[in-house]
């Protein structure tokens, strides 16, 4: 058996992750069981309770030109677990002798560093802190290592995880003999993910649809493409628990994910990031209306070739074949990918997605980016029209009033009506000071007057 511990139960790792893993068990190829951990306090796990962890993935789009659509049931969740009401519980996952994988999804604002966590703490500490805290606790059960597979879009995503453990065995004073044990016995692999997930649907003709598929109504059931590539680090024995090839993801191991994590995080996730303020405030609600808006998928396009395509790599015509499969795949109309729900933690997405194509384009050409510098300013416009409502921070629209969800206080900044180039200025959430960018600041500026008065830009 191979026990897999989980941090996230959204859309994603369930289309994605929990899918794969429970394909290689009907594969005959192992047996998999998969323990979903709640990363954060919010939210309910109620739906697997009702459930008994069962749920069903509908893939739904086009395939080898014609429509697919199917209902594939997965069974290899053993349990969800809540631990900020099930600690010991959680922690118990830690000494079992069967836990081989640890995959993560906590977002790219997910894996942080806090100095001011503690080690006596839980609730309020970061990620990598709770798994410092859940790797000493498997030290100390005097059992070996496991892989690590966080699926975050940041660089490097398992060495950056790999950084911050670090720091916490630094700032807590852990012991050498646990240090050497993280470095030597853990493996920690860089991955990239790409697979389009709609998740829930919204509408009750969809809704009605899938039970039919089904055969029950499915409170979990969550909507993907058919397309899904996984490309993970290969690190000591981890081709014996995570099998390359089909197995409904395509899963790739490679010495170096650079090539494909670049391609997919600028291309397809920069695309997304761009869009979403424009397409929101523009007044439409899926990937697919923006796509179908003739301005806007000209935008996309022009972005694309102009300011995203030439920096991938050296082979344009392979990035170019990427991008032209990526509009084809944004296209879908069976997805309904929410833009309200893309536009989660749309600052560190900004940095991470878009940033390094902006950077490039500025460096080879001396001036900004055309369509970058719009998208942008669509986000300082979004952001800029925020309200505090009860407990969140609401946009008001064309389409109705939508929820935006980002770091409390980068929202809470312009809640308070703060400058918009004093936002771009702040190191510790761009990296470094956007205003450096000749024109930059003001043309945002400019542009947001423009925005808010009705003016469309793309």
């Amino acid at each position: 058996m191979v026990k897999i511990m989980q941090y996230g139960e959204g859309n994603f790792l369930r289309a994605f992750a929990d899918l794969y893993f429970n394909t290689l068990n009907e594969e005959g190829l192992g047996e998999y069981l998969i323990d979903i951990v709640k990363p954060a306090p919010f939210g309910t796990l109620g739906n697997f309770e009702k459930q008994n962890n069962r749920y069903n993935v509908v893939l739904r789009g086009s395939v080898d030109g014609e429509v697919f659509e199917k209902a594939y049931p997965v069974n290899c969740i053993n349990r969800a677990i809540d631990p900020f009401l099930n600690y010991d519980e959680y922690m118990c996952i830690a000494k079992d002798e069967n836990l081989r994988i640890i995959v993560s999804n906590t977002t790219e604002a997910g894996i942080c560093f806090n100095a001011n966590d503690k080690i006596d703490g839980f609730r309020e500490i970061t990620y990598p802190a709770k798994l410092t805290k859940f790797l000493l606790e498997r030290f100390n059960a005097g059992l070996g290592g496991v892989y690590l597979m966080p699926v975050e879009l940041i660089d490097n995503n398992a060495d950056e995880l790999k950084k911050c453990v670090d720091k916490y065995i630094e700032l807590w004073n852990l012991s050498k003999e646990f240090k050497v044990w993280n470095d030597t016995q853990n493996f920690y692999c860089n991955t990239l993910v790409d697979r389009i997930v709609s998740g829930y649907p919204k509408d009750d003709q969809t809704k009605n649809h899938l039970t039919e598929i089904i055969g029950y109504e499915d409170s979990l059931v969550t909507i993907g493409e058919p397309f899904g590539l996984w490309v993970v680090e290969n690190k000591g024995d981890i081709s014996k628990f995570v099998k390359d090839g089909v197995h409904n993801v395509e899963v790739v191991l490679v010495d170096d994910i650079t090539y494909y994590k670049k391609r997919k995080v600028r291309v397809l996730n920069g695309s997304h990031t761009n869009l979403v303020p424009a397409g929101l405030i523009l007044g439409e609600k899926t990937v697919y209306d923006c796509m179908k808006n003739p301005l806007l998928l000209d935008f996309v396009q022009r972005t694309l070739s102009e300011e995203i395509n030439p920096f991938v790599s050296s082979d344009l015509s392979a990035t170019e074949e990427f991008a032209n499969s990526v509009t084809d795949r944004f296209l879908n109309p069976f997805l309904n990918h929410q833009l309200v729900s893309i536009s989660l933690n749309s600052i560190s997405k900004w940095r991470a997605r878009n940033l390094p194509s902006f950077k490039d384009y500025y460096k080879k050409h001396g001036k900004i980016p055309h369509n970058l510098t719009v998208g942008f300013s669509y986000l300082m416009a979004l952001y800029s029209s925020v309200k505090k409502e009860n407990d969140g921070y609401v946009v008001c629209l064309k389409s109705g009033k939508i929820e935006l969800k980002d770091d409390v206080q980068y929202l809470e900044y312009f809640a308070n009506n703060q400058p918009i180039g004093e936002f771009m200025a702040k190191i510790d959430v761009w990296g470094e000071d956007l205003t450096r960018y000749e024109g930059f600041e003001q043309e945002v500026i400019e542009n947001v007057k423009k925005i808010q008065r009705g003016i469309c830009l793309v």
